[in-house]
C-alpha cells in the first residue's frame, strides 16, 4: 500500500500520514489470520466495549503521554494539562481552551480532520471513499427513501486518533427529529482499513441527523469505528447555533459526513481542487469550508 498523503491547509504542504497502530492494523487487514478474526474484532461491539471500559479506567492514564507526544495532537490546546485527566478517554474527548478554534464565516468544518469532497452524486451512485463502492443510499440505510431523485454534495471529514474528537454544527440550523441510530460493525477508518475494506462508511455504526438551514435540508452522519464504543450526542433542543457542540467520539478514529443538496452551498476552491486530485485536506473545526449565499 502506498503512503497516504493529504494537504495541510494552513501550510499548503503535502503531508504523509502516520497511522497509529500501523503494525496491528496491517495484521488485521492484510493477513489471512487477521481477516479470519474479523467476526470477533469487528462483527460486534464486544471488543470496542471492552476497550472502552479500559480507556475509561484510571489505569489507562499511563497511555496519555504517548498520544499527547504524537505530532498533530496539540495537547497544549486542551483546557487542562495531560496530567490532570483521570483516564485516557477523558483526555481523548478533551475540550479545548476558549478561542482555540475560531469560528469562520459561512459553513464551517464540523471537526478537526482530513476533508474530501464528492460533488453532484446521486443517492444510488457509488462514490469513491478511498476506493469504496457503496452509495449514499446504503450509508443512510432505512432512511434512504428521503434521498430519492436528487443529487448531493458530500463532505467527508475523517478524524485520526490525534485529533480533537468533539464535533459541532457547521451552521445555524434546527433538528426536527433526533439522530437516527443505524447499528453496524466497528471497522477502523484509518487509511489501511479504508483501502482493504472500502465499504466501511456503509457498514459501521452510524447516527444520522437531519438538519434544516436557510439553504435547505442537510444531514450530518456521525460514523463510529473500531475502539469507539460510544458516539455521544451532547446537544439538546431543536435549534442550534453554528459552532455549538453536537457530540463526541470516544477512543478510535471516526468520521463526520456532511450531505448537502447539490449546489446548496459553494465549497472553497482549494478543497474542490485537492479533492479533484484525490487528496484530502487537513482542516480544523470551525474553519470556513463553504459559502451558503
Amino acid at each position: 500500500m502506498k503512503p497516504v498523503e493529504y494537504i495541510d491547509r494552513k501550510s499548503g504542504e503535502r503531508i504523509t500520514e502516520s497511522v497509529m497502530g500501523d503494525g496491528a492494523l496491517r495484521f488485521a487487514y492484510e493477513t489471512l489470520l487477521g481477516r479470519t478474526l474479523w467476526p470477533i474484532l469487528f462483527g460486534s461491539g464486544a471488543v470496542s466495549r471492552l476497550m472502552g471500559l479500559y480507556y475509561d479506567s484510571s489505569v489507562s492514564r499511563r497511555s496519555i503521554p504517548s498520544l499527547a507526544s504524537i505530532p498533530g495532537c496539540r495537547a497544549d490546546e486542551a483546557e487542562k494539562t495531560p496530567a490532570e485527566y483521570k483516564s485516557f478517554n477523558e483526555f481523548f474527548t478533551r475540550r479545548l481552551k476558549p478561542g482555540a478554534r475560531p469560528l469562520g464565516d459561512g459553513v464551517t468544518s464540523p471537526a478537526d480532520g482530513r476533508l474530501m469532497l464528492y460533488l453532484n452524486a446521486s443517492a444510488n451512485m457509488p462514490f469513491p471513499l478511498k476506493g469504496a463502492t457503496r452509495s449514499l443510499a446504503e450509508v443512510f440505510g432505512e432512511s434512504a427513501a428521503e434521498l430519492a431523485g436528487r443529487r448531493f454534495d458530500i463532505a467527508v471529514v475523517r478524524l485520526a486518533p490525534v485529533d480533537y474528537h468533539r464535533f459541532h454544527f457547521p451552521c445555524d440550523c434546527s433538528t426536527p427529529t433526533q439522530a437516527r441510530y443505524a447499528p453496524g460493525r466497528y471497522h477502523s477508518v484509518n487509511p489501511i482499513a479504508l483501502v482493504r475494506r472500502p465499504d466501511i462508511y456503509a457498514e459501521n455504526e452510524r447516527q444520522i441527523t437531519a438538519c434544516e438551514a436557510v439553504f435547505g435540508r442537510f444531514w450530518m452522519v456521525d460514523v463510529g469505528a473500531f475502539g469507539v464504543g460510544t458516539i455521544v450526542q451532547t446537544c439538546s433542543g431543536d435549534t442550534h447555533k453554528k459552532g455549538e457542540e453536537k457530540g463526541y467520539f470516544k477512543f478510535g478514529g471516526s468520521t463526520v459526513i456532511l450531505v448537502f443538496e447539490a449546489g446548496a452551498v459553494k465549497f472553497d476552491n482549494d478543497l474542490v481542487r485537492n479533492s479533484s486530485a484525490g487528496l484530502e485536506t487537513r482542516v480544523l473545526c470551525g474553519e470556513h469550508i463553504a459559502c451558503a449565499d
